[in-house]
C-alpha cells in the first residue's frame, strides 16, 4: 500500500521542493491548508521556511494550531522541517518572543555567533554539516535515522537553534565550529528535522522513505 503523506500549505514552507522529494519516495502526497484534511491525514509534514514569528501567525489566520495540536496528540508520524521543526516547541526569542506549537518541551534560540574557540562566523549556518548521535550511547535503529550512513551530512540553513529541554528529545547533533546544534528531534509519533532533507541527497530521500514508512 502507498504511503500518503499531507503536507501543510500556510505559505511559509517550501512545497514543491518537499512534495517531489516525498514523491520521489514512493510517498502520495496532498498540499492543502484546509484543517478538515489535515485532520483526517494519514501522516502530516510541516515545511517552514521565514521567521518563526511569521509562521505561527499563518497558522492562527488559517484555524490550523489547534488542528496540529490534535493530530499531534493522535499517535499518528508527524515531521517538521526546518522552521517546521522550531515550531513544534514551546517558544522562539526571534524578533521578540512567541509561542510554538508546544509538541516538543524547549526553546528556540538564535545560533551562537562564536565558534567554541571565541572566533566569530557566519549566522546563518549554511552549508553541509555531518549528523552525530546526540548520546554517545545513543542508536537510531527504529528511528527515521535508521540505517544513515557513516558519515551522514545534511543540508542547513538556519539561524535560529532549538534547545529541547529533556535531553532524551536530541536524536542527532551537528557542530558549527564546535557548537552543539540539534539536528534531529522526536519524541514518540513526532519527529523534527533542522535541515532540509529535501535537499540533502540520498541522505535525506533515506530520512524521508523511513519516514514514510511509519505507521
Amino acid at each position: 500500500m502507498t504511503a500518503k503523506a499531507t503536507v501543510i500549505d500556510y505559505d511559509c514552507g517550501n512545497l514543491l521542493s518537499v512534495r517531489r522529494a516525498l514523491e520521489h519516495c514512493g510517498g502520495e502526497v496532498e498540499i492543502t491548508g484546509e484543517p478538515a484534511k489535515i485532520k483526517d491525514a494519514e501522516r502530516l509534514v510541516l515545511p517552514g521556511v521565514g521567521s518563526f514569528g511569521n509562521a505561527m501567525e499563518e497558522l492562527q489566520k488559517l484555524g490550523l494550531v489547534e488542528q496540529i495540536r490534535e493530530f499531534a496528540a493522535s499517535g499518528r508520524p508527524f515531521l517538521g522541517i526546518c522552521v517546521g521543526m522550531q515550531l513544534m516547541f514551546d517558544s522562539s526569542d526571534e524578533f521578540g518572543m512567541h509561542d510554538g506549537l508546544g509538541m516538543i518541551p524547549g526553546r528556540v534560540r538564535t545560533v551562537p555567533r562564536h565558534g567554541v574557540d571565541g572566533k566569530p562566523h557566519k549566522v546563518p549556518h549554511i552549508g553541509w554539516s555531518k549528523l552525530s548521535p546526540a548520546a554517545a550511547s545513543q542508536t537510531w535503529d527504529g528511528t527515521i535515522l535508521d540505517g544513515l550512513p557513516t558519515p551522514a551530512y545534511c543540508y542547513f540553513v538556519h539561524s535560529f537553534a532549538a534547545e529541547p529541554a529533556d535531553e532524551a528529545h536530541r536524536l542527532s547533533d551537528c557542530h558549527y565550529d564546535g557548537q552543539r546544534l540539534a539536528a534531529t528531534v522526536r519524541r514518540d509519533n513526532l519527529w523534527g528535522c533542522q535541515f532540509h532533507p529535501e535537499k540533502s541527497g540520498e541522505t535525506g530521500l533515506h530520512i524521508l522513505r523511513n519516514f514514510l514508512a511509519r505507521d
